[in-house]
This record gives structure tokens, sequence and C-alpha cells, in this order.
């Protein structure tokens, strides 16, 4: 039997608007199973927390957070789950957290040379949170502001719910935004995808023995050039002031750019992105538009950085500048992945759609294995394995084989496209699940074997019986309105090995929207099953926000023509006992 938890709160989050916000939760049987490691749930809401900001993404977002405690023991009485303030007494029914409140609008704009005399309220961009990630320690997260032009990655500290950094990356010939942050293996780095401005930057994190940041420097020696043609058109900036929890902010930026490593050639002497000065582009396809999608870190510190029009690049990021150790065109590893995970000596990479309105007539779903042991100087080495291809791949963003296109659209039952997009590793690193974010399907890939199998979203069995957690929860103020249409995105699995956590899209989705239109926003809880070879939805952490009123489209899909703006794209897991 299925249960439905659900109340509305009405909460003055800013100074100025009192903003209603709906929370609910669906589980289907008994609550969460018993743990013995407790930890949080953290969804990012791409949506605005501004009711006039115009345009869906562009300023402001939401931070939901979920204590797994307060998860279990309000399921089991029959009460909603609630997500956790960011003021510091943090308790549960006080969130969501408002960007703005997060970072204060009043923080001072630093350069390397000191105040340039504006405000975090002076500057656009400051919107779409797009991701969040804990750091190895699982004491800190990231958080990745996406809107156009922005370019801001923040640090917060997990335990107190306090921001305590803020930076805004380097402006280029080519543009500028943050698209996803990694940390390195020891947190002693934040590697940063200045996605439109096609630089890998780095913040170099200082702790203390306990683990403590104590301060964060993004190093402008560091930064790694993958475009052609660059140049620095705007310094990155710092934000400096207290925080909303009355602490000072820390952050410093340092060192001078490296010409060579800004430069246009890979170390074999081809252009890093094609069509450069040398007119050399790289073996098999080369890499032709290097807007960098996920720099995704390896235990061994090498970023394997992914583009949206394909082709990779591996970047050795414990150097300064960061240096260049493997370079693969786009018919060697596709486009726009962003799925990456490391089983052993192998890293997991994936391939999708694209994010622009190109992405609308493109289907992939791609799984690759590269050694991150086996890196030699000649490029294309080692030669990726290709676990699985789908066979209904276009011929798109580096695929030579396929249909040239797929115009079904996005609507569930209809739609025959595949997005591949979020990847998670079981605790054990057995399995592998990438969620479908079209099909609303897990793929799911035996690391010992390579045999693949998959389960739906969509079921309360994962496998086609009965009705999931997501069709209960799907937005009602539009009859027709598709429901049951989970949209999954990025995904992790909890620490004690039984579930994963993923973020579910709305019904306005800000990015890639012409394949992310879902029912039910929120974070979705994926019970494993089967020793964590197939899983099932076994509930749903609805996220609301009737604040924003920005109207959008979802190409292919639905004309949406209710008010739920809520639209999650990234769901993590942090562990509440830091690994010190």
């Amino acid at each position: 039997m299925e249960r439905v938890f659900g109340r509305l709160r009405s909460n003055a989050i800013t100074a100025v608007v009192a903003l209603p916000l709906g929370l609910g939760c669906l589980v289907s049987g008994s609550a969460l199973g018993q743990s013995s490691i407790d930890y949080e749930i953290w969804g990012s809401d791409q949506s605005n927390s501004r009711a006039d900001a115009g345009a869906p993404g562009v300023s402001g977002s939401w931070l939901w957070i979920w204590d797994s405690q307060d998860i279990q023991g309000k399921l089991r009485a029959n009460k909603a789950p609630q997500p956790l303030g960011c003021d510091g007494n943090n308790a549960a029914g006080a969130g969501p957290c408002n960007l703005y409140d997060v970072f204060p609008s009043n923080l001072a704009e630093h350069d390397s040379d000191g105040a340039t005399g504006k405000t975090l309220e002076d500057l656009s961009g400051f919107g779409r949170l797009h991701g969040m990630l804990p750091d190895p320690q699982n004491r800190y997260m990231n958080l990745n502001i996406f809107a156009p032009d922005g370019g801001y990655v923040g640090i917060m500290d997990g335990e107190s719910k306090a921001a305590i950094a803020l930076f805004r990356v380097s402006g280029t010939s080519s543009g500028r935004s943050v698209h996803m942050s990694f940390w390195n293996a020891d947190g002693s780095a934040l590697l940063v995808a200045n996605l439109h401005g096609k630089v890998l930057e780095r913040i170099d994190v200082e702790r203390d023995s306990n683990g403590k940041i104590t301060q964060a420097t993004l190093n402008r020696a560091a930064a790694l050039g993958v475009g052609k043609g660059l140049q620095i058109t705007d310094q990155p900036k710092v934000y400096l002031g207290n925080n909303a929890q009355g602490q000072p902010m820390l952050g410093s930026i340092s060192g001078a750019y490296d010409t060579d490593a800004l430069g246009d050639l890979t170390p074999k002497g081809d252009c890093k992105e094609n069509g450069c000065a040398a007119e050399a582009d790289g073996d098999q396809g080369g890499r032709p538009n290097n807007v960098i999608i996920c720099p995704i870190v390896s235990d061994s510190n090498k970023a394997y950085i992914t583009f949206g029009a394909g082709g990779l690049l591996v970047a050795d990021t414990t150097t300064t500048p960061m240096t260049i150790v493997g370079e693969y065109g786009n018919q060697a590893i596709n486009g726009a992945g962003c799925g990456g995970v490391q089983v052993n000596k192998n890293m997991w990479l994936n391939a999708g759609v694209s994010a622009s309105s190109a992405g609308a007539t493109q289907s992939t779903f791609t799984i690759y294995t590269l050694d991150d042991s086996a890196f030699s100087s000649t490029a294309s080495q080692p030669e990726p394995q290709v676990i699985f291809r789908d066979s209904t791949n276009t011929a798109t963003i580096g695929s030579a084989q396929g249909a040239a296109t797929n115009d079904t659209g996005q609507l569930p039952g209809t739609t025959t496209r595949r997005d591949s997009h979020g990847m998670a590793k079981t605790t054990s690193g057995k399995f592998i699940h990438t969620v479908d974010r079209i099909q609303n399907t897990v793929d799911v890939i035996n690391t010992e074997t390579l045999e693949r199998s998959t389960y739906d979203l969509t079921s309360a069995n994962g496998k086609g019986q009965g009705l999931g957690a997501c069709a209960a929860t799907s937005v009602s103020d539009d009859p027709a309105l598709p429901k049951n249409d989970p949209a999954p995105d990025l995904l992790e699995a909890t620490p004690d090995g039984q579930y994963l956590v993923v973020a579910l899209r709305g019904p306005v989705p800000v990015s890639v929207n012409h394949s992310a239109q879902g029912s039910c926003p929120g974070v979705g809880l994926i019970k494993l099953t089967q020793n964590g070879a197939s899983g099932r939805l076994f509930g749903v952490l609805r996220s609301t926000n009737t604040v924003d009123t920005a109207t959008g489209s979802a190409p292919g899909g639905h004309a949406y023509t209710g008010l739920e703006r809520s639209d999650v794209h990234g769901a993590a897991v942090r562990r509440k006992s830091p690994l010190r």
C-alpha cells in the first residue's frame, strides 16, 4: 500500500516576499530501513528564488536538505520529512534554504588587487544551482551556480550550513559559466569546469589537522585552457564579508596565467579544439566544441574533461599549470557525457545528448571505460572500451552510426529517444547504475562480468508491475501534463549501501529542456535490490516552488500551464560523521 504525506506552509524567506512552499513525500511500503550511518540528502533546485527574475534559472535558487534520521522517524509517524534550514539552528521544517540567504547580497567583490567597489547584489548570473557534491571528508559541499554568464562556485560547511567561500571564475573571449566542479582525491583542491570560458580552473584548499578549511585560493597559474584563441577578458573574483551566520568568508586569488597552458595545442601538437590557427585537428574527429561538461576526477587526481560536442582531454591536476596527459577525438568518446565513477583502475564515463537545441533530435546512451593507470604520450591511448552503445543512437556528437535525427520528442510513452546522464556506483563497486533521463529507466552494468540489465522508475517493483512513487506525487495543476514521469538526473549512493538518491526534474526544466521535463520534482529514493543489481523508486521527497513566475518551455514535451517551477538537477549525500 502506498502512503502520501504532505503539508503546505507559508514562510517569509526574504524580507520582501512571503513565499508559499509545499512539501511532500510518498513512500511505498515501510519507511527507510534502519541504518547505523547517519547522512543528509542534498537537492539542487535550479528554479529562481525571486519572483521577478524574468527567465528560468537566472536569479537565486533553493537548497533542499533532508536528514536521514528525520526521514525515518517522520515516515514511521505518517508525517512528512521536513527540509533543514541553513541559519545555524538548521531545524527540520526551516528549509528549503534560499541561495541568496546562504550567500548574502552585501558580500563585497574583490579581485587580486583588492575591492572592486561592487557587491553580489550588483552582479548578474547568480542563480541556477546545478549541483552540489561533498568533499572526501564529508565536511564541506561545493555549490555550482550555472546561470548564463555567471561563473560562480561556492563552498559551504555541511555541518553548520554556513557559506565559507564564493568565487567567480575567469571571463574569457569564449564566455564564462560554471557547470560543475569536482573535489580532488584528498580534498586539497576543487576543479572547476568553466563551461563557456573553456578553461579548467583550480581552487587550492588548505586545511588544519582536523580537516577544517582554513583558506581557499583560486590559483590562476593552475588554469588549463581547452579552447582555441583564448584570451582572458575578466579576472576572477572572490567575495568577502560576513556570511549569514555572522562569520567571515575566506578566499583569495593568486598566481599568473601560463600562456602555454592557455594556448591552442595539445602535447601531441594537435588543436585542443578543432579549427585552431595551427589547422591540425586531433585524431578521430578531434574536438569540435570544447564547452566543458564535467571534469571527473580519478583517485590519481586525473581530470577526465568531457565536452559538449564530444572528445576528451585528460589532465594531471596536481601540476601547476595543470597538464594534458591524454587526448581523444569525438569518434572515440562521443559528446555530452556527465556521468563518471571509478572502480578499481577503471574510469567509467558516458555519453548523452547535447544540452543545446541541437540535442532535441539526438538520442544517445553509451557507456565507456578507460584504464586510469595506462596513459601514454600517444593520443587515444589507452583505447576506450565501449561497454554499451544503444542500437538506436543517432549519428550525432561524434557517433558515426545511426539515423541522422530522432524526432519523437520527449513525451513518455511516445518518444524513443534516450539520454544517458547521471551515473553512480554501489558501495561495493560491483554495479554501475546509469539513468536515462527520457525513458525513466536505469541501466545497470556488472563491473566484473560487464553484463547489463535494466529497471524502470515508473512501476512499483521496477519491472513494470504497479504504479511507482512518482505517480502519486506528480504535479496536479495541469491535467494534461503526463503524470508518473520522473525524469531522473544526477544520483549518488547512500553510505549504508541501501539506496540511491536521484534528482527528479520538474515540468518547467531550466536546463536541457528538450530532454528533462518531469512531473514530480524533488529527490527520488531508489531502493536497491538483488544486492545492488537492480532497484525500484521507493519514494519521492517532493520539492516545490510557486514563487518563481518565469515562463519556460519543454520542446517536444507538454506545454505546461501550471504554477510549479521546482527543478532539481542534482542530488547528493553527505555523511554526517565527517571522515578525518
